[in-house]
């Protein structure tokens, strides 16, 4: 009798049935909440409101997001998960946490490549660094790691407050292998100069929904696509946009 076809998640993430039906779970509730009328309407408030007003957020914006996942599409976070786990990241800022879907793919992928090391002998350690600003949202995200155990179990490390303020805190990583810019547009660029000193060469930099609210990541693509700041980049065409940047910088630079 043939074996049954894997899904497109166990084909491309090492993870346990229990971590994958947490996470199947965990999408399912986040799209629901995507393709809901009420935050398409949101969104498209947004848009407007920074077209014709030039208004990026809004003390409201911030009451309406509190309750939702807005969680990295569930193809995203495969796709990140094996650049990761190609890569060999041992050190990943992720910004932008949320419910903390995303951390479990990338936590996955730091546990794993330590295994791997340690399996040839070698002395390493790792960690993802979650930012979140929200705390109703950095306990969802606690929980559904409590919940995923031991796979990402001492992995993640949970900075609250101010990016702007928590990755500049002592304890961050001398070397940084990848960045994920999940966050209000705006902070991405600030975000990336403070960890831009810290990106080994070849660092992977991921911004998401850069197609989706273009003009809202002017600045930053501005930035990444001058030669001058060391970035080689390109739009992987996800659902919305996703940025894709290689730290490479000229020698002495």
């Amino acid at each position: 009798m043939a074996s049954p076809t894997p899904s497109a998640s166990s084909s491309a993430v090492s993870a346990s049935p229990r971590v994958h039906a947490l996470l199947a779970r965990l999408h399912a509730a986040s799209t629901a909440q995507e393709k809901s009328l009420s935050q398409s309407w949101f969104y498209l408030k947004r848009l407007i409101a920074f077209y014709l007003f030039s208004s990026t957020w809004a003390a409201a914006a911030d009451d309406h997001m509190r309750d939702k996942f807005v969680a990295l599409e569930e193809d995203k976070c495969q796709f990140m998960y094996l650049i990761a786990r190609n890569s060999g990241a041992l050190n990943i800022v992720e910004a932008g946490t949320s419910f903390g879907v995303s951390t479990i793919y990338l936590a996955l992928a730091v546990g794993q490549n330590i295994a791997d090391q340690k399996a040839l002998g070698k002395t390493v350690a790792g960690r993802v660094i979650a930012t979140e600003k929200e705390p109703t949202k950095a306990a969802r995200a606690r929980e559904h790691w409590t919940e995923a155990g031991d796979e990402v179990a001492g992995v993640i490390e949970l900075r609250e407050g101010d990016l702007l303020e928590t990755l500049k805190m002592e304890g961050m990583p001398e070397q940084v292998d990848f960045l994920l810019l999940d966050i209000w547009t705006p902070m991405a660029l600030p975000t990336l100069k403070i960890i831009q000193p810290r990106l080994r060469k070849g660092a992977v930099v991921f911004a998401d929904n850069t197609t989706m609210v273009r003009p809202l990541y002017k600045e930053y693509l501005d930035y990444i696509h001058d030669p001058a700041n060391g970035f080689k980049t390109t739009e992987v065409p996800y659902s919305g946009g996703l940025q894709m940047s290689v730290y490479l910088p000229r020698e002495g630079n």
